[in-house]
């Protein structure tokens, strides 16, 4: 997408992170970008590194070298009272809702409300129903979760997530587990309320066909590297043979079938002698 002159300066910004979990290298030198207003989605394979460079992003792990940058706020150099302020202005779609099952679906909505405002009660109450009601569900908040299906559990969720105004949006696998239908709102959701708040969103997925109806940029990331980037039309033409086979689901290419082993003749002579 375009991005005029007031929105030219990234949101948020990677360069050269480097990160890893005690000897095993997760993330080898990543740079990223992502600007306001933006839905950005990062793909890869399972255990590539993807969920770690959301939690980089929110601030849950700090970067081994390199710089994360978000709002212009170096996260490594921040204090912990700092992280915790910037982590305010950002909202989070846990894989799966993580909603509190002993609260009803108001009280789930309003628990951010309470716990970092002041406003009073009948303020409160005010932006939970506004809340509820863009994502369809107003008339569900005295439920619980346990009378929720998935795609409603999903979308009360991401009602709690918007309910501070975040100006910064990161989803882990929103689309997990959904019918076509409640994906399809789902992701609607996602890029209506990205564009009403003018925050910008990052989403790890799997979904590459709803992905790409969807979001404004994406990054590919194997073996703990960007190895693709573009936008959606971008991706689609794409002649790389990691892009190729991720959106066209192929079972052999870059990433292989095969887990290494030795030569199956080696083993079946082995078994003749």
């Amino acid at each position: 997408m375009d991005l005029d002159a007031s929105n030219s300066h990234p949101l948020v910004s990677l360069d050269g992170v480097r990160f890893a979990y005690g000897e095993r290298e997760i993330l080898r030198g990543v740079d990223l970008t992502v600007h306001r207003s933006q839905v950005v989605a990062i793909m890869g394979g399972s255990g590539c590194g993807k969920t770690t460079l959301l939690r980089l992003i929110g601030g849950q792990l700090r970067a081994g070298s390199g710089k994360v940058e978000v709002d212009g706020q170096d996260l490594g150099r921040l204090s912990t009272r700092a992280l915790y302020e910037m982590r305010r202005r950002m909202g989070m779609l846990f894989q799966f809702g993580a909603l509190f099952t002993d609260m009803s679906v108001f009280d789930n909505v309003a628990f951010p409300l309470r716990e970092h405002t002041r406003l009073p009660l009948e303020l409160i109450r005010d932006l939970v129903l506004m809340k509820l009601h863009a994502v369809g569900l107003r008339g569900a908040q005295s439920l619980m979760p346990s009378e929720l299906s998935g795609g409603m559990a999903r979308r009360v969720a991401l009602a709690r997530a918007v309910a501070l105004d975040p100006m910064l949006m990161l989803y882990d696998e929103p689309f997990a587990g959904l019918d076509p239908i409640s994906l399809g709102v789902t992701g609607q959701l996602i890029r209506r309320l990205n564009d009403a708040l003018g925050a910008a969103s990052i989403m790890v997925t799997h979904d590459v066909m709803v992905s790409l109806d969807l979001v404004d940029y994406i990054y590919f990331v194997s073996n703990g590297v960007i190895v693709a980037q573009g936008t959606p039309e971008e991706i689609r033409t794409s002649n790389d043979l990691f892009v190729r086979q991720f959106v066209h689901a192929e079972a052999d290419g870059p990433v292989p079938f095969h887990y290494p082993a030795p030569p199956l003749e080696s083993l079946l002579d082995g078994v003749a002698a």
